[in-house]
Formats: C-alpha cells, structure tokens, sequence
C-alpha cells in the first residue's frame, strides 16, 4: 500500500481545547480508515501536540512573539521578518505533504478579536503554497462567519478560494463563504468533528445536583474593539450572579474553561462567590470536558465547544451565545429556546431560562440521546466520504462511498 504524506495545520497545542479535539478526531479517523499515512504537524504549539499526538511537529511562526502585541521597534520588526520567512518555511513544509488538512476550528470567521496578519495571513500562505506546488489543501469541518474588516475578510476569501476541498460545520459557515463570494456549490455541511470523540457513558460519575458552568475570557468579536471591557464587565457580573445565586441555594458548581485565558474569569469568580460549593475543573481534552458534563444534572456554557462535549454527553444545557454558530449547535440538537446572549448577560432571564431547561431535563436528555446518535451517523458518513475524495482508492478496501 503506498505511503501517504498527511500534515495537519493550524493553532493546535496552543491552549485551545476545542482546536486539539478536532485534531484528535481527524487523527484517530485517519488511523482507523488510512493506517499507512505518515502524519505531521506545522502548529502554534509542537512541543504539545508531540507529546500528547505522538506525531512529529513544527512551530507555526518563525517569530515567536507573533501573537503578543509589538510596541518596540525590535519587536516591530521581527514581525515583519517573520512575514516573510514564514512564507518561505510553509511552502517548504507544504511541498513535503501529498495531504494537508485544517481540522475543524473557526478558521473562516472572526467572532474572537483577530488581526489580519495573525492567523488569517499564515492561512492564506498554506493554502496559496498548495495551490502553487500541486499538494491537496483541505479545510474539513471549519467555522466560517461574516467578517466585518477588509483586510482579514480578503485573506480569508482567497484563503478558501484556494484550498482544494472544504467543508463547514453548519450551514451558517457555508452561506457565510458563498456571501463572501466563494463558490460553495460543492462544499459538503456536517457535524462538528468533536462529536467523532467518543461520548462517556450516559450518567457517569453523576452528581445529583451538580450544575457546570463553562466561562470564557470574553470581550465580543473582532468588531467590538471599542465596547471589549465594557463587555467584558458586563459578561462578568453576570456569570459571577448567576453562580452566587445557585451557591446561596445550596447548589455544587463546577467552573469549565476551554482555553488557558479562561483561567482568569475562573479566579475572578472563585473570588467573588468564595464558597466550598464552586470548584474548578482542570480539564486539558475535550474528552475529560465531555466527563465533567456527564457528571452534572446541568450544563450552562459559552465556549462553543463546552456547549459541544455537553451535549455530545447528554446533559441539557443552556448556552450563553456569543456568535450565530451557537444558537445553530442548539438548533441542531433541539435545544434552540436555551440560548442567552454572552453580550447582554440578564442575570434574572438566566436564571428564568435554566429553571425552565431543569423542569424539562428528562425530556431534554431524551431530545438529546436521540440527535446524538444522529449527529455521529451523519459524520460518520461525511467524513468517510472527505477521506474517499482526498485519497483516491488504490485497492478496494478504501473504495468508500458516502450514503445518500
């Protein structure tokens, strides 16, 4: 069987658990359905991902200040020299690769603070060195959304108009590249990735009731510059209400991140409710995340992929929203009446929202046991036809073909 050069692309070990899940789906959907591929890596953190993956990997950015804002003149100008050697160092890493694949995560949209010649341009560089060396740049199970900045919405256009494949995980992701003038016609919509990680089994380790609560480090998006601490504030206060009014009614309350920056909202509320009753998770995979939540009688959660191993588990939970691609996930699992803004937190309407989703729980894990297991057939499917269209068949065994 020929040997097959894969290499996965992205902010992967750098923090982000949500990023290092989708990386760990596509790994182990490639070890089942394509053995003989050798796998690498050109991400933000390489140390992790080879410890933690088993595979070979290499740093992102030449400059390791990249995302660390330049105020020196030294500072300024590595950045600069780091443009242009990345360019050179991605092409040459491309040009090793038969395969490249982006697994999953919001490569397409700016719903986080983002700058253009961040993440965006070492983007287009990949997928610009695939197009020009021949090597198959897929982009599977991305987020896309509208993007309000010129400059980051042009790299992220050309950025798709040259990968060789694409697929989003909603239909808000594709509407949002066809709006952007990418012809879609033939990108495939399926499940997050996340949800080919295996789920713990229904009610393990539960807790009677335990609430979790997932928080995030959360400004607004890459147009709310302006307003970030006012936001952020008001993002606070009330999380930290919340939390205090269901430790003054005896509640456990187990605090979730999904990314290192959490970790400060997590201090800033364990200060402010100073209770035996709130503990925080240290959660460092999506699959440990997935056996917090499966613990709890309920979930409320702002990270997207919280909301993900929450529901992949089972439990109902109520999302605090803070882009479309949430409210979307809710639909999707039948979950659409729990969604509260992370912008305009109402502390009173929270807790009206969750005393309505705890009266409705059984019913609610029924929904959800249910969509799972629909949720993982549709990926299942999906993704064994990607795997079918970036690795030609060379024997029957691979010959897979996708259900209608």
């Amino acid at each position: 069987m020929k040997q097959v050069r894969v290499g996965v692309f992205g902010l992967l070990g750098s923090g982000n658990l949500g990023n290092d899940g989708s990386l760990e789906a596509v790994l182990g959907h490639l070890r089942r359905t394509r053995p003989e591929a050798v796998v690498d890596a050109l991400c933000g953190g390489p140390e992790v991902v080879t410890a933690r993956y088993g595979i070979p990997a290499t740093r992102l950015h030449w400059y390791r200040g990249e995302y660390r804002t330049a105020s020196r003149a030294g500072a300024i100008a590595g950045k600069g020299l780091g443009k242009l050697v990345d360019a050179v160092r991605t092409a040459a890493w491309v040009r090793r690769h038969d395969v490249v694949i982006v697994p999953g995560m919001g490569v397409l949209e700016a719903t986080l603070p983002l700058r253009p010649w961040g993440f965006p341009y070492a983007l287009f560089l990949l997928c610009a060195s695939g197009r020009v060396l021949g090597t198959k740049v897929a982009l599977v199970g991305v987020g896309a959304a509208p993007i309000g900045s010129r400059p980051t919405r042009a790299l992220v256009r050309w950025s798709a108009r040259l990968a060789a494949q694409r697929s989003y995980r909603d239909t808000l992701s594709r509407d949002a590249m066809r709006a952007m003038g990418v012809d879609t016609t033939r990108d495939a919509v399926h499940p997050d990735l996340a949800f080919a990680l295996p789920a713990p089994p229904a009610g393990e380790g539960r807790r009677p009731g335990l609430v979790c609560v997932g928080v995030m480090d959360f400004h607004g998006g890459d147009d709310d510059r302006a307003r970030a601490g006012e936001i952020h504030r008001r993002y606070l206060d009330g999380t930290t209400r919340f939390v205090r009014t269901l430790v003054e009614e005896g509640r456990p309350v187990r605090l979730l991140t999904g990314d290192a920056c959490d970790a400060r909202v997590v201090e800033a509320i364990l200060d402010a409710v100073d209770s035996p009753l709130v503990t925080a998770a240290e959660a460092t995979s999506l699959t440990e995340l997935m056996r917090e939540a499966a613990a709890a009688d309920t979930v409320v959660a702002t990270r997207y992929h919280n909301l993900v191993c929450a529901l992949r588990a089972g439990t109902p939970t109520l999302a605090l929203s803070y882009a479309a691609k949430s409210d979307a996930l809710m639909s999707r699992m039948g979950l659409e009446a729990y969604c509260h803004p992370a912008r305009e937190v109402d502390t009173d309407r929270l807790l009206e929202q969750f005393r309505e989703l705890e009266k409705h729980s059984a019913e609610l894990r029924r929904t959800l046991a249910e969509r799972g297991r629909d949720t993982t057939g549709e990926l299942d499917r999906r993704l064994a036809a990607l795997t079918a269209a970036l690795f030609p068949a060379t024997d029957p065994t691979h010959a897979v073909r996708e259900t209608p």
